[in-house]
């Protein structure tokens, strides 16, 4: 018995021995592990500085947003302005201890080791296990890449976080970093991109769907994937309900709650695409790509968006009246066969890159009556073009001709035609034929005593060509430049009544070259009249001979003081009757000027611009406000 005994404490001790030696084993290996990995670990230090890429807004001038422009579309909230109910639902699908553990939860990675063991060969992605700790030191300090190295790294960091970092600290970080879906980074921006809603105002079950999202981004996408999405909020609801952040009542009512997508409402936002494009490029300019995509700027500019509306509409109907007169260049394509148009026709248009506007559609000719044409519509639904909607489109023939009157429909259109047709107004199920201009053009509307732009339209569609006519394209300003040259008459001693001599001139162009004899509109010629109806009527001849008796040379320095032209300028006789090009903004400021009495005008397009802390950047009226600044404490809010 003796014997036994004593065998029986040899192995005992014998057993201890070698568990000691293991655990010893076991600690110098995670030593010699944390000692290797720890050498090339990066500096966390860069968390303490964190200044993330915020979207930059613009905004018009009654207030409604105009323009996103970002790298990543976030919006930086610090947690006290994130309500509980959103941390709790992230907390409860993310990181149940995160108040707890040290960065790591040992527990929560043995979990995920057996799931992972458990479901391998099933198909079923793996669980990482991370904290939310480790996902802020995976998002900000190393990449994605699935590795045992990357793991370790990402494990020694969040350790060493935890110490220096307060809990609060690394969930602010974490919740205006991480990705969330449809370009939304951050709890903030995925709030206003999935509902509509600030954070403020989100259900708990809208709460749980933003918590569900970060497994899986694309994954768990409400719009592509609707069950699965919903599968996954409810669990992350019945977590909450775990974690007693919800009582049974309230997790029940959520979980039966559908989800429901709520896109950001047009009457909040304001269109404006060519002028907020001229905004952007400006603000590149000024402070760079880096700043405009990535710096969060509030930017208010001077667009109206009632104005703009109209400018737009103003300009396209002009263009597209314009058009008309030369007749119809023909359908937008052929389909061989309607007879299944209500599948294939609306997939068709789908593809096609057609600029609509006010209720235009594509549609396809399905039948060519005596009287009209029945058309199939995009939306699936039939409708009918009368034949005096036709009679306008005549062919479109060669040097601007036009070909025969229209007598029936037929004449424009045939069956399988695709074309663009546009509602009439108060006449329901009837559609006029409409066409896209060949011919363009720009508008701009200024208020000429500040310079500020309300509205800018530079061209028939900013989808069909970004390239802006108002600022960017140089064309012949016409006779719209003659009243330079007479506001230069006015300058050197001229009266609007004096008399000059509308008459047949002509000037020498050089040895070798004919002579140029300008004429006037009509080729008639009106004799002695005032300088005052010279310009009313615009005539040509008297302008020309205006422009000899002041030299080119004067003509030319106003209209530079003016910023028509900049530069170098063609000294010759056909530029007082607008043949040198400038920009359609530099004639509008011009003529601002004009309208100011002289005073400079400088176009404005934007009021303010303020960086992410508030601080003012930019601000148009630069005048100071003497006694604006008033001390705090110095009123008396009683007397």
């Amino acid at each position: 018995m003796c014997a036994a005994m004593k065998w029986i404490m040899k192995f005992l001790a014998w057993v201890v021995a070698c568990i000691t030696l293991a655990a010893l084993c076991g600690f110098v290996g995670v030593g010699l592990i944390f000692a290797h990995y720890n050498k090339d670990l990066p500096s966390f230090e860069k968390l303490a500085e964190y200044s993330p890429p915020v979207v930059t807004r613009l905004y018009a001038g009654d207030g409604r947003l105009l323009a996103e422009y970002a790298k990543e579309k976030r919006i930086f909230v610090p947690l006290s302005a994130i309500p509980l109910l959103v941390q709790q639902a992230f907390l409860a699908a993310e990181d149940k201890n995160f108040y707890e553990h040290k960065g790591i939860d040992f527990m929560g990675t043995l979990r995920a080791v057996r799931e992972n063991i458990t479901n391998y060969g099933s198909g079923r992605s793996m669980v990482g296990g991370s904290t939310i700790t480790q996902q802020v030191v995976k998002n900000f300090l190393l990449t994605s890449e699935k590795s045992v190295e990357r793991k370790i790294k990402e494990a020694i960091l969040a350790y060493r976080i935890s110490q220096v970092y307060t809990k609060n600290q690394i969930l602010e970080l974490y919740l205006n970093q991480i990705y969330l879906g449809r370009g939304s980074y951050g709890v903030a921006a995925a709030a206003l991109n999935y509902f509509d809603k600030p954070l403020n105002e989100l259900l708990v079950e809208e709460a749980a769907l933003l918590a569900a999202l970060p497994k899986a981004p694309n994954s768990y996408n409400p719009r592509t994937n609707y069950q699965g999405a919903l599968v996954r909020r409810n669990y992350v609801l019945s977590r909450m309900q775990e974690d007693n952040y919800l009582t049974p009542e309230a997790a029940q009512r959520a979980n039966s709650s559908p989800i429901l997508i709520h896109e950001r409402s047009e009457n909040e936002m304001a269109s404006a695409d060519f002028f907020a494009e001229e905004v952007r490029r400006k603000l590149a300019d000024m402070y760079g790509s880096n700043v405009l995509y990535e710096g969060g700027l509030t930017v208010k500019t001077t667009v109206n968006p009632d104005m703009q509306t109209n400018a737009d509409k103003a300009l396209r109907a002009s263009l597209t009246a314009y058009d008309r007169r030369y007749g119809y260049r023909g359908a937008k394509a052929k389909l061989p066969s309607v007879a299944n148009w209500e599948v294939d026709f609306p997939a068709r248009a789908e593809e096609m890159s057609v600029p609509l506007f006010d209720g235009q559609m594509l549609a396809v000719v399905l039948e060519v009556l005596r009287d009209k044409a029945v058309i199939g519509l995009s939306d699936g639904t039939k409708a009918s073009i009368p034949l005096s909607e036709l009679l306008w489109a005549r062919k479109d023939l060669p040097n601007l001709g036009v070909g025969p009157q229209i007598r029936q429909p037929s004449d424009v259109l045939a069956v399988g035609d695709v074309i663009i047709a546009k509602p009439i107004k108060d006449k329901k199920e009837l559609y006029g034929l409409a066409q896209i201009p060949e011919i363009n053009g720009a508008m701009v509307v200024m208020d000429p005593h500040t310079g500020r732009v309300f509205a800018m339209s530079g061209g028939y569609s900013f989808s069909g060509s970004e390239f802006n006519r108002a600022t960017q394209a140089k064309r012949q300003p016409g006779s719209a430049f003659k009243p330079i040259v007479y506001l230069t008459a006015l300058e050197n001693g001229f009266t609007p009544a004096t008399i000059l001599n509308d008459s047949p001139i002509e000037i020498s162009q050089g040895p070798g070259l004919p002579m140029w004899r300008p004429q006037n509109y009509g080729g008639s010629f009106l004799g002695a009249i005032t300088l005052r109806t010279g310009l009313e009527k615009s005539r040509n001849t008297l302008t020309v001979r205006l422009a000899q008796m002041l030299g080119i040379s004067r003509i030319i320095n106003v209209a530079k003081r003016l910023g028509v032209y900049e530069g170098k300028v063609p000294k010759n006789y056909s530029m007082v009757l607008g043949a040198s090009e400038t920009t359609l903004m530099k004639m509008v400021t011009a003529y601002s000027i004009i309208a100011n009495g002289g005073r400079r005008v400088k176009e404005a397009m934007i009021e303010r611009i303020d960086d992410r802390d508030g601080t003012i950047l930019f601000r148009r009226d630069d005048r100071q406000c003497v006694g604006c600044q008033v001390p705090a404490g110095s009123l008396d809010i009683n007397a």
